[in-house]
């Protein structure tokens, strides 16, 4: 199938994985090799930097895998910008996923200091993938800002519970097309990962489903297959739906 794009540089697998939440490195490790997934996002201010002790980063090759360095923990667009520009500065990527939470409970997004961490790090170069809501008003806004995607949740983080707000998705899905969509937050099972893409999404991002689930290493293979099924069904077309049957074998032309 056709690579995914974003910002020039192509990826063969749409599927993003981020790395907390494992009880261990190696687990981790073992997890991001069996989802197949090429793009890893690691939290700027969780991991050890300077590598004084063992890191996270010890268990990703960056050869391997593209770093994506995430601000999650920041709650202010001044926070997210502090965190992107030290991932930088320590060479992990210019490339971010900006994330900064309004609210501790629901961990939604404050999308005025994500628009305004966008525009900033924007103009400083970086490649910008911020996580927000599902509001196509707001969308366009990053989108104009010069995000390289957006990131919309399909439920709060952590939670689980699939894609809750389909039809705001597909607005989304309909009035988007400048840059890819990418489904952030939500997923519970392979399911919900073959949803978003059957939807049209261009790729989706998950930790916790794949971390929290009772095999990580076979949650990491289901989702995998999970997103390559949902492009490839996006691609072919689903049949339309009806209200009542049709034979599977047509009556017509047989003899009687």
């Amino acid at each position: 199938m056709e690579p995914l794009v974003i910002a020039g540089k192509a990826f063969q697998s749409r599927l993003i994985v981020g790395t907390g939440k494992y009880k261990d490195g190696p687990e981790t490790q073992r997890a991001i090799e069996a989802s197949g997934a090429e793009m890893v996002t690691v939290a700027v201010r969780r991991v050890n930097l300077d590598r004084s002790k063992e890191s996270l980063l010890d268990f990703i090759d960056p050869q391997r895998y593209f770093l994506l360095p995430n601000t999650a923990g920041c709650y202010t667009g001044e926070e997210a910008i502090r965190a992107a520009r030290l991932g930088r500065e320590v060479g992990l990527s210019d490339w971010v996923k900006i994330e900064v939470i309004g609210d501790q409970r629901t961990l939604y997004p404050d999308v005025q200091g994500t628009l305004l961490a966008t525009q900033v790090l924007v103009k400083e170069g970086f490649t910008v993938l911020p996580y927000t809501s599902d509001d196509i008003v707001f969308a366009k806004r990053l989108i104009d800002a010069g995000a390289a995607a957006v990131m919309p949740l399909g439920a709060p983080i952590g939670s689980g519970l699939g894609l809750q707000n389909v039809a705001n998705l597909r607005i989304l899905r309909e009035m988007i097309t400048e840059v890819p969509l990418i489904v952030d937050a939500g997923v519970g099972t392979a399911s919900d990962a073959a949803i978003a893409l059957e939807m049209g999404f261009d790729a989706v991002l998950m930790n916790t489903a794949i971390a929290q689930a009772n095999d990580p290493i076979l949650m990491a293979e289901a989702m995998q297959h999970a997103v390559l099924a949902g492009r490839q069904a996006y691609l072919a077309g689903r049949m339309p739906r009806k209200l009542y049957a049709t034979a599977s074998s047509p009556l017509e032309g047989i003899s009687r």
